[in-house]
């Protein structure tokens, strides 16, 4: 057994190195237009915990319309990201924020999406970061593609418009930085909050 688990960490870490350029640590990558939609379905996830976090029930697949909330925040991500591995406590801060502020845990919900990554990748970075926010895998790049082929890490706040489907109000490459000026910035930016 330890064999085996030897053998998956090796071919995940050489499949690593083979994709680490993959990943930016500047602004300057390709964002997408503050309109565009962002017009995709998830899988819901199995954990109970994530599916009342983002206030879904009964459902297979969901699209971010349906997440219970005014602001969404993405982040787009790689387990073989080294910037996404060392930035993954400030994200995690974050998260915390959010969810410790009355008058933010029910209206701003944030997710991950492991652009090119397995069920399995997604689970082993959510475990090995200790990851508190529901992640999604992408391992066929069809989500990556659809949001612009943002490199990695790639934070988009989302904000709810009348018709229950979100509008793109932000886009970043790179670390997040403080995760408090972060939330700031993009609550101020969003309109709504």
């Amino acid at each position: 057994m330890k064999q085996v688990i030897r053998t998956a960490l090796i071919i995940i870490w050489l499949f690593g190195i083979a994709t680490a350029g993959f990943c930016v640590d500047t602004q300057s990558a390709h964002a997408l237009d503050e309109k565009q939609r962002l017009d995709f379905t998830l899988a819901v996830p199995q954990q109970a915990a994530a599916v009342s976090y983002l206030g879904l029930g009964g459902l297979e697949r969901f699209s971010l319309g349906q997440i219970q909330a005014k602001v969404v925040i993405i982040e787009v991500f790689s387990m073989y990201c080294p910037i996404c591995q060392r930035e993954a406590s400030d994200v995690n801060a974050l998260y915390e924020l959010i969810v410790s502020d009355p008058s933010l845990n029910e209206a701003v919900k944030l997710i991950g999406i492991g652009a090119g990554n397995s069920e399995f990748e997604v689970e082993f970075f959510k475990d090995k970061y200790d990851i508190p926010f529901p992640l999604f895998s992408d391992s066929d790049f069809s989500l990556h593609k659809q949001i612009g082929e943002v490199r990695t890490p790639h934070f988009f706040g989302l904000v709810i418009d009348d018709k229950q489907s979100f509008t793109v109000f932000y886009s970043q490459s790179g670390e997040v930085g403080d995760p408090r000026a972060f939330l700031d910035n993009l609550l101020k930016q969003s309109g709504v909050m």
